[in-house]
């Protein structure tokens, strides 16, 4: 197989991948503006104890007032808790639904858009035209000089040589 159709065939490859990321990352978009109201944190059911000396939560052993539902969050570094009317139960249930919904929709989109700039990153580097190779010139092991064609020097060292013979080829010097 051709390096070059191999390269074409995961651009391609690559190119449905980042179409598919893309349209997800659309869709989580989409998702997100139709949340509506949103609160951090958790519902729970509390039970309290009263100020009343003589109160049933004062007695051995107690029995607490509520249930009551509250929110309990931290926003900024600082905890906090709300109490939540019986009425408005349902309504606070959906925020933090819509909340936590957020948060995993925020999730999945950072992980595509992390695929999706390696995909990006590795798309240009395999789509820039390679350079060229220069060829590869073998250096000859054997050099020969017929010995009419060297000329030496006053000290007898080799000076010039007008011709190498090289595998039977004839080079200028």
């Amino acid at each position: 197989m051709d390096i070059f159709q191999s390269v074409r065939q995961n651009l391609h490859v690559m190119s449905n991948r980042a179409e598919f990321l893309e349209g997800r990352i659309q869709s989580i978009k989409v998702e997100i503006a139709a949340l509506g109201d949103l609160r951090p944190g958790a519902m729970s059911l509390q039970y309290n104890i009263c100020g009343n000396p003589s109160c049933r939560c004062k007695a051995d052993p107690p029995v607490k007032h509520g249930p009551y539902p509250q929110v309990s969050f931290t926003w900024h570094g600082k905890s906090s808790s709300q109490f939540v009317r019986q009425e408005d139960v349902e309504e606070v249930r959906q925020q933090l639904e819509n909340y936590h919904r957020l948060r995993d929709l925020v999730d999945e989109w950072i992980g595509l858009a992390l695929e999706l700039s390696r995909l990006r990153l590795r798309e240009r580097r395999e789509a820039a035209v390679p350079k060229k190779k220069p060829k590869n010139h073998k250096i000859p092991t054997k050099i020969q000089a017929a010995p009419s064609e060297i000329e030496l020097d006053d000290g007898g060292n080799f000076c010039r040589c007008n011709y190498f013979r090289v595998s039977g080829q004839k080079l200028a010097s």
